[in-house]
């Protein structure tokens, strides 16, 4: 099972950027999840087409909001995994968010911006950084999570 990881995009329509990247990346995907922060009900639509998992974050505004919940749940084969935004400064934040969530193999997560994929106490943390790019001078990156039997591998990649 392929599953897209975005977060963090931060554009108030559908752009020809974002229409690029469902091409190039998230077309052939068994799974979407965004992670907050997506701050239009037009992006959460064209997102949306049968297999997308979406949380709202906290720069999305209330139609967003209405759409999303703060946190779910996603069974994914055998997975299970956390889908939250996050809050706070950027130390603590997989703290934080780990608090909120119990008996799931992964967590997937945005807010700081900064891409992570690691294990620690037997789950991936996942953050894919933010696709769009919010400031200028950041990176740009999405991620994948591959589900194969038992196991759960993330996989961050560099937008051009």
């Amino acid at each position: 099972m392929k599953i897209a990881v975005l977060s963090d995009t931060h554009i108030s329509t559908v752009t020809r950027e974002l229409v690029q990247i469902h091409k190039d990346y998230l077309a052939d995907a068994d799974m979407i999840l965004h992670a907050g922060d997506i701050v239009s009900s037009d992006v959460v639509s064209f997102l949306d087409r049968g297999n997308f998992h979406g949380v709202s974050g906290n720069m999305d505004p209330y139609d967003v909001r209405d759409m999303l919940p703060v946190k779910k749940i996603i069974k994914a084969g055998s997975q299970r995994i956390g889908l939250i935004h996050g809050w706070g400064f950027s130390s603590g934040l997989e703290q934080r968010v780990l608090a909120e969530f119990e008996d799931v193999d992964a967590i997937v997560y945005g807010h700081s911006h900064k891409a992570a994929n690691h294990i620690r106490n037997n789950i991936l943390f996942f953050n894919p950084g933010s696709a769009i790019g919010f400031r200028p001078a950041s990176p740009r990156s999405m991620g994948f999570l591959e589900i194969e039997g038992d196991e759960i591998r993330g996989r961050i990649v560099e937008l051009r």
